[in-house]
């Protein structure tokens, strides 16, 4: 991934058509890389968790090309790689696990991040209801060594629909259920990448079986 790296590099300090255009083997062999690395994770994943068994990796690499319609930042492209393997792929708002590859700014996450309302509501009643259980997961020892926090975008206040006196309130204000780690470079750029990012997957892999749960 030292190439990869590389290239987001030189693209963070040219980011530019031009320089792309000159530039799109490298590009193409990055995406290339990222792509297989997709693949990788979507089978380890999937032998623990079966709901992404048969994802293609092209359904959750997300596109480098960003929207600048209504954006005053017209750089026209991202500066970061990044996938998210779940049932129905990227696009879908099913729990999953995220990586992100950016210099100096690599992590990996997993659950649900900024859903719509609906879901996002639906996610609500069933910790309102179920919070317990979700404390049990995420207050795991070993869990809560690698994720001491949820990402931590609340409202100030009570969500609609809830009483502010509710016994886990603060639970409920998330508007994100996700946990994140950052990694270092060297991490992502070392032979024991795969092995590390499967095995936090796997202690993700119950708070995505609760959001689920929350979601049928």
């Amino acid at each position: 991934m030292e190439k990869v790296l590389g290239f987001l590099k030189q693209l963070e300090e040219n980011n530019n058509r031009e320089w792309f255009n000159d530039n799109r083997k490298w590009y193409d062999e990055s995406k290339e890389k990222l792509l297989f690395l997709t693949d990788v994770l979507i089978n380890e994943i999937g032998e623990f968790d079966p709901a992404v068994r048969g994802l293609q990796p092209k359904d959750c690499v997300f596109r480098i090309f960003r929207d600048v319609r209504f954006s005053n930042d017209k750089r026209p492209y991202k500066t970061n790689f990044g996938s998210f393997i779940c049932k129905g792929g990227r696009k879908s708002m099913n729990p999953g696990y995220y990586f992100h590859i950016e210099p100096g700014a690599c992590f990996i996450a997993g659950g649900v991040y900024m859903p719509p309302a609906p879901v996002l509501k639906s996610i609500r009643n069933y910790v309102a209801d179920h919070a317990e259980e979700f404390l049990e997961i995420t207050n795991e020892p070993e869990f809560k060594k690698q994720f001491p926090e949820m990402y931590d975008d609340k409202l100030k206040l009570a969500p609609k629909g809830f009483p502010k006196d509710h016994e886990h309130i603060d639970l409920l204000k998330y508007k994100s259920y996700i946990y994140s780690k950052p990694l270092e470079d060297k991490v992502v750029t070392s032979d024991s990448y795969i092995k590390e990012v499967v095995q936090l997957y796997e202690q993700l892999y119950p708070v995505n079986v609760f959001l689920y749960e929350a979601l049928a």
